[in-house]
């Protein structure tokens, strides 16, 4: 199935395929703060339906994830990393995906904190 999603303001909007079976809520100083519910794609089934530039990248601890965020509403769609397989990945935040029902996905709790 290919959902649509976006920040607040529309400067950042996106497609994502595939099946949503399942959330992740991570516990560390960054998802904690933002309070993402992460669904896990291949980065190569999200298209991004605006320009790169647009969006704004934000980096901690280790550097190898890309939290993306919207300059102008502040609002973290999704972020990309790399898989422990070395496959690019994006971390699609489910709150900025329209039309589905959160109350039905089941969340996996991860500590982020720990690692």
């Amino acid at each position: 199935m290919k959902y649509q999603g976006s920040c607040h303001c529309g400067r950042i909007k996106f497609e994502a395929e595939g099946e949503i079976t399942s959330a992740l809520s991570c516990n560390c100083s960054m998802c904690q703060r933002k309070g993402t519910l992460m669904w896990f794609v291949p980065r190569g089934n999200m298209q991004l339906l605006t320009p790169e530039e647009d969006t704004s990248v934000y980096l901690f601890n280790k550097h190898v994830i890309k939290h993306r965020f919207c300059p102008e509403c502040g609002i973290h769609p999704y972020g990309e990393a790399k898989a422990p397989s070395g496959e690019p990945m994006a971390a699609i935040n489910l709150r900025c995906i329209e039309g589905i029902d959160l109350q039905a996905i089941p969340v996996t709790q991860f500590d982020g904190r720990s690692v």
